[in-house]
């Protein structure tokens, strides 16, 4: 069966089997298109009028009308603040004092470069460095050693 049917976008008579757009290939099937597009740089629907074609107009949107500023949208990489006061320095990533849980700059993650008030009392640098390097060893191994008299003690 050959019944005529008339593209409503072309005005060229198909069979069933090329009525669709696709089929018979449609130059004027962007007519009939409802989609609004979108701006890629700035988000925004741009309006298509009927007989425009979509890339032309959005084209004309980015050259004149669009509201994208490139400085506006730049991505900030350094957005973890250090909290010692009088320190303006920021990192990429957190770096959190494990006794008082602040977010502190390289300089001052340590607990005695920002003035920590965490729970364990303060220690000098050497004495610090050398309490994590200890408890390090022993969450590796186990090593801990209890005297009579209470107090931790490393075995060797």
């Amino acid at each position: 069966d050959f019944l005529p049917l008339k593209c409503d976008a072309c005005g060229e008579v198909f069979c069933k089997d090329h009525i669709r757009y696709d089929d018979h290939k449609c130059s004027s099937a962007y007519k009939k298109n409802v989609q609004v597009p979108v701006c890629p740089l700035c988000n925004a629907p741009v309006p298509v009028r009927k007989g425009e074609i979509p890339d032309i107009v959005v084209g004309a949107h980015m050259d004149k009308d669009c509201k994208y500023n490139p400085a506006e949208h730049k991505q900030r990489i350094f957005t973890n603040k250090c909290v010692k006061p009088g320190c303006k320095r920021r990192e990429m990533m957190k770096v959190v004092c494990e006794q008082c849980g602040g977010n502190f700059c390289i300089k001052h993650r340590h607990p005695l470069d920002h003035d920590c008030k965490g729970s364990s009392h303060p220690t000098s640098k050497a004495g610090y460095a050398a309490l994590r390097a200890s408890q390090t060893t022993f969450k590796s191994t186990g090593a801990i050693g209890v005297p009579s008299n209470g107090s931790p003690q490393h075995n060797r």
